[in-house]
Formats: structure tokens, C-alpha cells, sequence
């Protein structure tokens, strides 16, 4: 799965989903900062993505203590992922980046489509408890 997670990617394909959900200026934003990436860059990204979610469902898989190093560890380095990318909601972009992570940890058990990254429900119940844990205590 993880070879082909972002095979054929379309960025726009989920475009109106993000409007609702997070507003046109975040749509806007992340649409440019895509499309101005160049092909060496895209690829760079997308395997760095595709790194972090299979060390996230591996740790699951071990049943890893979301409040643990390993854990802490994979929360850090993805809040920093998406600290990167351009066109968060606003809530983010305000500073309030923590109630914008913990969200996403929420959608990520809510949807499959995003669960499916971390493994399943269980995987993704895994991140977003280690997402909080950390968020809780970044130490």
C-alpha cells in the first residue's frame, strides 16, 4: 500500500471537501504551494509521508504506548509534516496549532479514507492518542 499510496495523486480531487471543511484560503494556499512544488520536491514529499504513516502502523501494529518515546518521537515529526504544508484552517494559522492537530487526530478515526494511512481504525486510534499525548505533554 505504501508504494502506491500516492500513485496518480491528485491534489484537486478533494478540493470542495477542503473548502468545507477548513475554507477557500486553505484550499488556495495548498493548491499553490503544490502546484509551485517542483517534480523532484513532489516526490520528496510524498515519500517522506509515505515513510512516517508506515512507521506510524508498524508502531501500532506493536502496540507501541502512544505516550511512549517511540511515539512522542513519530508526534513530533508529524505536527512538524504538517506544520510545512501551507494552507492550514485558520485556527492553525492563528498560532492554535495544537486544537488544529488534535482535530485532524479526530478526523483521522471519523474517516476512513484517512485511517486507512495508519492501518485502520485501530492505527489510526493509535495516532491520534499519541498526537494528544504529546500535545498534553510536549516535554
Amino acid at each position: 500500500m505504501v508504494e502506491k499510496m500516492f500513485d496518480g495523486f491528485d491534489h484537486t480531487r478533494h478540493q470542495q471537501e477542503v473548502e468545507e471543511r477548513w475554507g477557500t484560503e486553505a484550499a488556495v494556499r495548498s493548491d499553490e504551494w503544490w502546484t509551485g512544488l517542483d517534480a523532484t520536491a513532489r516526490t520528496t514529499w510524498q515519500q517522506d509521508a509515505a515513510d512516517l504513516n508506515a512507521q506510524w502502523r508498524a508502531a501500532a501494529e506493536r502496540r507501541a504506548d502512544p505516550a511512549g518515546d517511540e511515539a512522542r518521537d513519530l508526534a513530533r515529526r508529524h505536527i512538524a509534516w504538517l506544520e510545512a504544508i501551507p494552507g492550514k484552517p485558520a485556527s492553525a494559522s492563528d498560532g492554535d496549532t495544537a486544537a488544529y492537530v488534535r482535530g485532524l487526530g479526530e478526523l483521522y478515526v471519523a474517516d476512513a479514507r484517512f485511517g486507512a494511512n495508519y492501518g485502520g481504525d485501530a492505527g489510526a486510534a493509535f495516532v491520534r492518542d499519541a498526537l494528544n499525548a504529546y500535545l498534553d505533554d510536549p516535554r
